[in-house]
């Protein structure tokens, strides 16, 4: 296949991802011809926009945008989709390492006409951090989650390709929309075009777990929120609230049946594999804690049901490469 493939990645404040991933994005397989990067500075404070110039000096595949008009990565996202030339839009994340061969594996399937939307498999970067060792073994970023939802399957944008043609007939993403728009979009596409949607486990990149326990809390904060405006944008059910007893009676399990077993087989030699290992259960109570405070604390507001079209006028900003 030798149409054109713009991959679009929001950024902010992305100085610490931007080598690895420039790395990345320079070893894919593809002839340098077929692709574009559109890497979308979406109001960093950093050093993002003199390390995105710099690199667009060296190698005009690189093409940087601003967001300037609303900070939010779905905003971003939609910033590059209007600026791309490709037939198909592949997205990904600053903090995401894809492999050599990921866009080769993820555009494959549009060879088939009716495959407007593509999902690859998101894994753990390596790791010797006990909480991204946790992430890692509970698979909690693998696309495997997303696409057995009850209600329509759908992919995460660390890891997507869409037809961009297909975007004429359901819109682009929500733009003030702080979560949930890689489902909306995605079920927006499956209810318009029944039977677009192939998964592409071969198409992989590597995605930086969680590494502090308020990240950890606010990523499952986000999925609450997302579970909320998805209720109300889609009617899905909301996810069941655990009362007091539930949480008591599951640490007391833990405590007293999971947790010495686990200490006398491993001799209490402490390690960070070990450390996540026993704190499995009470990570798990808490993040299921934070997506119920998620879930009740958000209500979407009418702003964010607003849908941006390929056809609107948008403020994009090129940056100054002289």
């Amino acid at each position: 296949m030798s149409k054109l493939v713009s991959v679009i990645i929001p950024i902010y404040n992305g100085d610490r991802d931007l080598p690895d991933l420039l790395d990345c994005l320079g070893s894919q397989n593809l002839p340098s011809e077929q692709v574009e990067y559109l890497l979308v500075d979406n109001q960093s404070s950093d050093r993002t926009s003199d390390l995105l110039q710099a690199a667009a000096q060296n190698n005009p595949q690189i093409i940087p945008l601003q967001a300037t008009k609303i900070q939010s990565a779905y905003a971003a996202r939609n910033v590059g989709i209007k600026a791309a030339k490709g037939e198909f839009l592949v997205f990904t994340d600053a903090d995401c390492r894809p492999q050599p061969d990921w866009l080769e594996h993820l555009i494959s399937p549009f060879e088939q006409p009716q495959i407007n939307l593509v999902i690859g498999e998101i894994l753990g970067l390596t790791s010797n951090n006990w909480l991204e060792i946790y992430a890692d073994k509970a698979q909690i970023l693998s696309q495997q989650h997303t696409l057995n939802h009850e209600y329509l399957p759908y992919g995460q944008t660390a890891n997507l390709a869409i037809r961009k043609s297909s975007l004429q007939k359901v819109g682009l993403f929500r733009p003030y929309l702080t979560t949930g728009g890689d489902a909306d979009i995605c079920w927006r596409l499956q209810l318009q075009f029944p039977d677009c949607l192939v998964f592409q486990s071969g198409a992989i990149v590597h995605h930086r777990h969680r590494s502090s326990l308020q990240e950890f809390y606010n990523q499952w904060y986000k999925y609450g929120s997302s579970n909320r405006y998805l209720h109300q944008i889609h009617g899905v059910s909301l996810m069941r609230q655990f009362n007091w007893q539930e949480y008591f009676y599951r640490l007391l399990r833990w405590l007293f049946r999971e947790l010495p077993p686990k200490l006398i087989s491993q001799k209490l030699l402490i390690s960070p594999a070990l450390i996540s290992t026993i704190a499995a259960t009470p990570l798990s109570l808490w993040g299921t804690w934070a997506r119920s405070k998620g879930q009740n604390s958000c209500e979407i507001s009418p702003q964010m049901m607003e849908i941006e079209w390929l056809g609107e006028e948008e403020e994009i900003s090129i940056a100054n490469l002289i």
